[in-house]
């Protein structure tokens, strides 16, 4: 017998700690996610951003949702104006996702803002996620709680996020996470 302990998963807190809604309507969320968003059918950007603000996504003007993407919950979801999510992006959104204007979300970008208390009894934890005007967050990132993306900063393919701050303006990859160059020369920063 070991003296490491293993963790109760039938007494571990907070199931449906994060749906905010009565079940009614996270359920009939799921069936238009399901139909509506996730469909890889070619269906309209515009019809996609609809069924989400029906759910109460806030979602800015000329916002570009490509097939495939996924929303846990859209009230709990706010994109500004001009922003491109990709294909197969994936909104883990426990807790709130801001999205700033001008973001571009590449494609298979997985943001989660849940985990669980892992030392204790496995009850659900929820940070946001910040991403500020601009940035981007480039193909098969994976942005966790508590993360916040600078002002026009850029992510690489297949980088982690760890609930930490990048700064405006840089490009940062990998996992672990490091700087790799300013994006912009200082001459040429957008306003």
């Amino acid at each position: 017998m070991s003296d490491i302990p293993v963790i109760d998963l039938s007494k571990a807190p907070g199931e449906r700690a994060a749906w905010d809604r009565p079940a009614w309507q996270v359920y009939l969320w799921a069936i238009c996610e399901l139909i509506l968003i996730t469909n890889p059918w070619q269906i309209s950007s515009s019809l996609r951003v609809r069924v989400l603000r029906a759910f109460g996504a806030e979602i800015g003007s000329s916002v570009v949702f490509r097939p495939r993407t996924r929303v846990k919950f859209p009230w709990k979801l706010h994109i500004g104006d001009r922003s491109w999510i990709g294909e197969g992006v994936w909104f883990h959104n426990q807790d709130h996702v801001f999205v700033g204007h001008d973001v571009v979300l590449s494609q298979e970008a997985f943001l989660t803002t849940g985990s669980h208390a892992h030392r204790r009894d496995m009850a659900l934890i929820t940070r946001p996620i910040h991403i500020d005007d601009g940035a981007w967050v480039t193909s098969r990132c994976v942005v966790l709680g508590g993360s916040h993306i600078g002002r026009s900063a850029l992510l690489r393919p297949l980088s982690l996020v760890d609930g930490r701050v990048i700064p405006a303006g840089e490009v940062w990859g990998g996992n672990p996470l490091s700087f790799v160059a300013s994006r912009f020369p200082t001459s040429v920063v957008p306003r």
